[in-house]
């Protein structure tokens, strides 16, 4: 029987496809390939020293909003000292791109270069992507958008020489007042929490980014910035296990790759006083490993913080970090002496070999799961168009779409008459907004006023009296700082103003700030239909005016309680 060529071609293109499938399936996730034996890993391991050895847990402090000569003293500590790793900072894609290259050329290791992206790349670097704050993100309904999230924060990572992001925020915040995690945290309900932390997860490390789920044990309910001191965490183990440790039980079940441990005074777990998380064993290996059965990288916070450096100075926090079972100690304050503390520390067996190997080894592979066993340079080429693609900022608008909230109201209360008189007004600005000139397209007779955060209480009477003359006022209420905290620093003159709109049933107020806020503007229930949008983006206030203009449903659930009127879950349907 004759078989013609056109048939054997095309079996032998099904014949490769099934191979190439097979190798994609095959590819391990990074739990996973610690399983193997990694020749490469070994072969890197035997060429080091102990001091090497050590050096690669350490990584440190990168920026390029600092000048040349910063950069130079960077880039002597990682020749002298041979590290593991980068965290970068503030600056620009260029600029970071072009040090990358540098700073990798001055190791016999290749480098693994992370950096906080909580919200994308654009939450350090300038000309670039921020996607929505968690807490946004919180109140999505279709965390298929989040997957799709990780893997264009993944994109952006590689593209800009990055392995390894330190998120999500896996923090239940639970306190409205924290000062540290709020709006970075999904939310206060633990499962909307572990799902959406998933989601994000799964979607950066399918497309080959490591990840790192903070703050473990949990850092949502602190009203100390452990940035500035040592935060006491006082609720019992039961409580601990059954909350704050939920959404990481469940990250660690899906795989995550890593996991950041939080500055925190935890009595439940360890009662040595004034003993940051970070620096007891009990806690990183004795829950994390042992009892929660963590495989992956354990990364410290930051070792420069005041909540450990105020209590173990010089050296002293790297060296217990180490022996607790970190395997990234990031931003030590010097790196040169910790890493001379930690070799005695060795040298006297305080730690076993196995232990200490198991932990250098487990760096080398993250690398060669990265890719940095065949390391390449990042190309500058094109690198500020592809980090700001058409597909991202589609998504960006998408997932701004998903998160309105209607937390009052109803069809006929949002959409007013188009054709009748329209007093349209932006409050904490001192320029007219999107919101507003997206609304002016839909209601033509309309006025517009903005509000200064701390505008004189003569003008707020005089504009109280104009807006009488109104048949309808639609109002947006707007936090312009980087962080949107659960206070508005309006004035107390301000704040009354909303008020006494808000008793105009026929107002329809648009909260583009921290849910949270909501609280503390009594009376705005009484008006006649309530947005909450989280947060003041350009993306957000496009998406309100959909909903308010009926091209749109809301689709959002609000993600924390604000007050006995507004609670996580609500989310009303037109």
């Amino acid at each position: 029987m004759k078989i013609s060529k056109r048939l054997i071609k095309c079996a032998f293109i099904i014949i490769l496809s099934v191979i190439s499938l097979n190798v994609f399936a095959q590819k391990d996730d990074f739990i996973e390939s610690l399983n193997h034996q990694n020749h490469w890993v070994d072969s890197v391991f035997k060429k080091m020293n102990r001091r090497k050895k050590i050096a690669q847990l350490f990584f440190v402090r990168a920026h390029t909003n600092k000048g040349l000569a910063y950069e130079d003293s960077v880039a002597k500590v990682i020749s002298d000292e041979q590290i593991g790793g980068l965290v970068f900072f503030q600056g620009g894609p260029v600029r970071q791109a072009n040090l990358i290259n540098r700073y990798q050329k001055l190791v016999n290791v290749p480098l693994l270069i992370a950096m906080d992206g909580e919200w994308g790349i654009g939450m350090r670097l300038d000309s670039t992507v921020s996607y929505p704050y968690q807490m946004t993100l919180g109140a999505v309904q279709d965390n298929k958008l989040i997957y799709k999230m990780g893997q264009e924060v993944a994109y952006d990572f590689k593209r800009l020489g990055m392995q390894m992001n330190f998120g999500p925020d896996m923090d239940i915040n639970n306190n409205p007042n924290n000062p540290v995690i709020n709006y970075r945290s999904f939310g206060d309900n633990k499962y909307n929490v572990a799902a959406k932390g998933i989601a994000y997860m799964k979607g950066m490390q399918d497309a080959g980014l490591l990840t790192t789920a903070k703050h473990f044990p949990g850092h949502g309910d602190t009203n100390v910035d452990s940035h500035l001191d040592l935060p006491l965490l006082p609720f019992t183990r039961q409580r601990l296990d059954s909350l704050e440790e939920y959404p990481f039980r469940e990250a660690i079940k899906a795989g995550i790759s890593g996991v950041m441990i939080a500055h925190m005074d935890i009595p439940a777990l360890d009662s040595t006083k004034k003993l940051p998380s970070t620096l007891s064993r009990k806690i990183v290996t004795g829950v994390l490993k042992d009892s929660l059965d963590f495989k992956g990288l354990i990364v410290s916070d930051a070792m420069e913080m005041k909540a450990v450096t105020r209590y173990f100075p010089k050296g002293e926090a790297d060296v217990k970090a180490f022996l607790a079972g970190n395997d990234v100690i990031e931003l030590s304050e010097n790196s040169e002496l910790a890493i001379k503390l930690i070799r005695k520390v060795v040298r006297r067996d305080q730690i076993s070999e196995a232990e200490f190997n198991a932990r250098v080894k487990k760096i080398l592979a993250a690398k060669y799961w990265a890719g940095l066993n065949k390391y390449e340079e990042v190309s500058t080429d094109n690198l500020v168009r592809d980090l700001n693609r058409p597909a991202t900022a589609e998504l960006v608008q998408q997932l701004s779409d998903a998160a309105v909230t209607l937390l009052k109201g109803t069809g006929t209360s949002l959409q007013m008459d188009a054709l009748q008189r329209t007093a349209i007004v932006s409050i904490g600005v001192d320029k007219p907004t999107v919101f507003q000139q997206e609304m002016a397209r839909a209601y033509p007779i309309s006025n517009l006023f903005t509000v200064g955060k701390d505008a004189p209480e003569s003008e707020l009477k005089a504009l109280l009296q104009t807006l009488q003359q109104f048949s309808q006022v639609y109002i947006s209420i707007n936090d312009t700082r980087l962080r949107p905290t659960s206070k508005l620093d309006y004035s107390n003159t301000v704040k009354n103003f909303i008020s006494s709109v808000a008793a105009n049933n026929k107002a329809v107020i648009t909260v583009f700030a921290n849910a949270y806020t909501i609280a503390g503007l009594p009376g705005i229930e009484k008006c006649g239909a309530l947005l909450a949008c989280y947060q003041m983006t350009d993306d957000l206030q496009r998406a309100a005016v959909k909903v308010i203009t009926r091209q749109m449903k809301p689709e959002g659930r609000l993600p924390v309680t604000v007050n006995s009127l507004f609670t996580t879950g609500l989310g009303l349907r037109l």
